[in-house]
C-alpha cells in the first residue's frame, strides 16, 4: 500500500540542517505518526511522502517556504513573563525555548530578551529561514479508521492519544 490521502504512516526520521549535522532524531523512541493529506506535518515532506510504501528509505531536502517558513523580521513581541511556560528552571535566559497559549493554539517562542517582569521572544520557529533534510524510514502504512478522518489525525503509537 503506497502513502495517500488518509494513509496512517509510521516513520523514523533523521533531520539535519544546512551543514549535515543532526538536529533531532526519533530513532532512539518511538515512531512518528501522522495521517497524510490533513496537514499534520510540513508540507515539504507530507509531498516527499507522498507514493511511498512501508520498508522504504528516502531522503528529502526541503527548503524554508514548504517547511517553517521564512525568518519574519517583526516577529520580536515584548510578554508578561507569567505567560512563558515550560522551563524547569526558575529564570528564563535569552536563548531558551518557551511555550505560549495562543488564540491559535499553543506556540513556542525563542526567548530574546529577559527584563525584571517582561521578556522579548522570538515568534518565528526555530527551523524558521533553514532548508532541512530529513532521512526518513516508512515502517508503516494503512488505511485510517472513521475516527481517525473524522479527527484529523492519527492515533496510537506515534499519534494522538485521547
Amino acid at each position: 500500500m503506497s502513502i495517500s490521502r488518509d494513509s496512517v504512516v509510521q516513520f523514523h526520521y533523521d533531520l539535519k540542517d544546512e551543514k549535515g549535522e543532526l538536529i533531532e532524531s526519533s530513532k532512539e523512541g518511538e515512531p512518528s505518526a501522522y495521517l497524510h493529506g490533513h496537514g499534520n506535518v510540513i508540507p515539504g515532506l507530507e509531498k516527499a511522502m507522498q507514493g511511498k510504501e512501508a520498508g522504504e528509505s528516502f531522503v528529502a531536502t526541503i527548503e524554508p517556504a514548504d517547511a517553517y517558513g521564512p525568518i519574519e523580521e517583526n516577529a520580536i513581541q515584548r510578554l508578561p513573563i507569567k505567560h512563558l511556560q515550560g522551563s524547569k528552571q526558575k529564570k528564563w535566559k535569552a536563548g531558551m525555548i518557551a511555550w505560549v497559549k495562543t488564540e491559535q493554539g499553543d506556540r513556542q517562542v525563542t526567548v530574546v530578551k529577559v527584563g525584571k517582569f517582561s521578556a522579548d521572544v522570538d515568534s518565528n520557529h526555530p527551523f524558521a529561514g533553514r532548508t532541512l533534510t530529513f532521512e526518513v524510514d516508512v515502517l508503516e502504512v494503512r488505511d485510517a479508521t472513521f475516527e481517525e478522518k473524522n479527527h484529523g489525525h492519527a492515533h496510537g503509537v506515534g499519534g494522538h492519544h485521547h
